[in-house]
C-alpha cells in the first residue's frame, strides 16, 4: 500500500544526506517535491498545502535540532504530519451499556459493504463480543444469500427476513438479538451505484426508526478523491461516525487515506487489507504513518506473531532455540504459521528498514512453495534428524518433491543459517512480545 507515496519520500531525504543543516533553499526544495508528491498520489490540494506549510513551519523555526541530520528532521517532521492528517488517535467504536450495540453499514455498490460487515462481525468475535449480522440490502440480487454464506464461513448468525420493509426487518432483528443474547447487530444497508435522494431518505428512516450507536461508511480507497467526496456527501446528508477504507493493499497512492479525517473530520475506523475474511484492521494512525515514510510497522508485526502462537507454543520454541534442538519438523510448523501471517509481501513491509529494500515476487514464492515440498516429501525421522539426510535420501526428496538435489542442499544451507540466526537469541531469558514490540522505537 502507498508505494508509490512512500517511494517518493523516501527519494526526498535522500536528498538531503550529506548535507549539515538545514537551509531555506535545501527546505524549499524538499517541500516542493514533497508537494508533487502528495498531489501524484491524490490528496487533496487543500490539504496538500496545509501539510507542506505545516512541515515549513516547523523545519525552519524554532524546532530545529542540531543534534540530527536534516534527513532525519524532515523524516520525523513528515511522519508527525502524517499521523496528524491521519488522525493522531486511534477511533474505536463506542458499545452501548445497553446491548445490543447497533451499528449500520453504508457506503455505495462496489465498495466492498458486505464481505466488510462479515469482516467486521469476525474481528467483533475474536475481541469477544457476540455479534449478528442482518440483511437489509433487498434490492440487489442475491445480496442476503451472499451475507448467509459469509455468516455460515465465519459461524456468524445472520438475520433474514422476506420483507420489502427494512425499517421492520431492523426492528425484528433487534429482538432476535436481545432473544439470543448477541451484544452487537450488523445491520447491511442496501447500497447505490450513486447518492440519491431514495436512498438517503431510506437510510435516514432507518437512522430515526432505530437510533444506531455507530454509523460506518464502506468507502474504496483505490478510487482516491471520489471516495473522500462520497464521505462527505453521505457525512452531511445522513451523519456517520466513521469510515472503514477498503482495498488498502492495493492502493499505491494513498490520497483517500490522507484526505479523509480532514475534508470529512470523521476518523478512519478500519481498513481492509485483503480478500480474506481476516483482513480487517484497526486503523492505527502511527503505524499507518510510519509504513508511509518507509520505517515499517514493528507492533503490527509482533501483534500478528502473537496471535499465531499460544504461550505454550511460544515457550516450547524457546526452549529449542536455547538447546539448540531446532528440527526441519519445527522449520516445517514455522512455514505453516507465516501463512498465518498473511501475504509475505505485505508481512516484509512491517519490517523495519526491509519493507522498502525487498522484493517478495513471483520467483520467491515459487521458491518457499518448493521448500515445503522438500520438507513435506521427508519422513518424520528425517526431519527431527537432518543428520540422516544422506545422498541417497536427498535424491528419494528431491525426486518425491519435483524439485532437484541442487533445491534441496539450499534448504538445507538456509536451515543451518536459521538455527545460527536463532542461536544468537538463545540467551534471552524469557520469549516476551512486549521486547519486539519495543523495538519500535529504534526506528521512530
Amino acid at each position: 500500500m502507498f508505494e508509490n507515496l512512500s517511494n517518493r519520500l523516501q527519494d526526498v531525504t535522500r536528498k538531503l544526506l550529506g548535507q549539515n543543516k538545514l537551509s531555506e533553499k535545501n527546505i524549499e526544495d524538499v517541500l516542493r517535491e514533497i508537494r508533487v508528491a502528495f498531489l501524484e498520489a491524490d490528496v487533496d490540494y487543500k490539504v496538500t498545502k496545509d501539510f507542506v506549510d505545516a512541515i515549513k513551519v516547523k523545519a525552519l523555526g524554532q524546532e530545529v535540532l542540531v543534534s540530527v541530520t536534516p534527513a532525519q528532521l524532515v523524516m520525523k517532521y513528515v511522519a508527525d504530519e502524517i499521523t496528524h492528517l491521519l488522525g493522531d488517535n486511534i477511533s474505536r467504536i463506542k458499545f452501548s451499556d445497553n446491548a445490543p450495540t447497533i451499528i449500520m453499514m453504508a457506503g455505495l455498490q462496489g465498495t466492498g459493504k458486505t464481505t466488510t460487515t462479515a469482516k467486521l462481525a469476525l474481528h467483533l468475535t475474536k475481541e469477544g463480543h457476540r455479534p449478528l449480522m442482518v440483511g437489509l440490502d433487498i434490492y440487489r440480487p442475491a445480496a442476503q444469500e451472499q451475507l448467509k454464506v459469509l455468516g455460515a464461513s465465519c459461524n456468524i448468525p445472520v438475520y433474514l427476513e422476506d420483507s420489502k420493509n427494512c425499517l421492520n426487518i431492523a426492528k425484528n432483528s433487534l429482538k432476535y438479538a436481545r432473544e439470543n443474547n448477541c451484544d452487537c447487530v450488523l445491520l447491511d444497508t442496501a447500497g447505490r451505484l450513486h447518492i440519491d435522494e431514495e436512498m438517503m431518505n431510506e437510510l435516514k428512516e432507518l437512522k430515526s426508526g432505530i437510533s444506531p450507536h455507530e454509523i460506518l461508511l464502506v468507502v474504496d480507497s483505490m478510487t482516491g478523491q471520489q471516495a473522500v467526496a462520497v464521505a462527505k456527501e453521505f457525512n452531511s446528508l445522513l451523519g456517520i461516525d466513521g469510515v472503514i477504507l477498503t482495498k488498502l493493499d492495493g492502493d499505491a497512492r494513498g490520497g483517500a487515506a490522507l484526505s479523509l479525517r480532514t475534508v470529512v473530520q470523521r476518523p478512519i475506523k478500519f481498513v481492509g487489507v485483503g480478500e480474506k475474511l481476516e483482513d480487517l484492521d484497526s486503523f492505527y494512525p502511527d503505524r499507518m504513518a510510519s509504513r508511509i515514510i518507509g520505517m515499517g510497522d514493528i507492533f503490527t508485526l509482533a501483534e500478528k506473531v502473537e496471535k499465531i502462537y499460544s504461550e505454550d507454543e511460544a515457550k516450547k520454541l524457546e526452549s529449542k532455540i536455547r538447546k539448540n534442538e531446532f528440527t526441519l519438523e519445527d522449520m516445517k510448523d514455522q512455514f505453516k504459521n507465516m501463512k498465518k501471517l498473511g501475504a509475505m509481501e505485505q508481512v516484509v513491509k512491517l519490517i523495519p528498514g526491509l519493507g522498502s529494500k525487498i522484493n517478495i515476487g513471483e520467483a520467491e514464492k515459487n521458491n518457499m512453495k518448493s521448500m515445503e515440498a522438500i520438507l513435506s516429501s521427508m519422513t518424520k525421522m528425517e526431519r527431527l534428524t537432518p543428520r540422516l539426510l544422506n545422498g541417497s535420501r536427498r535424491m528419494r526428496i528431491a525426486n518425491g518433491s519435483g524439485t532437484t538435489v541442487q533445491q534441496v542442499n539450499q534448504l538445507m544451507n538456509r536451515f543451518d543459517q536459521m538455527k545460527k540466526m536463532m542461536k544468537q537469541f538463545g540467551g534471552a531469558n524469557k520469549f516476551d512480545m512486549n521486547k519486539l514490540k519495543a523495538m519500535g522505537g529504534k526506528f521512530k
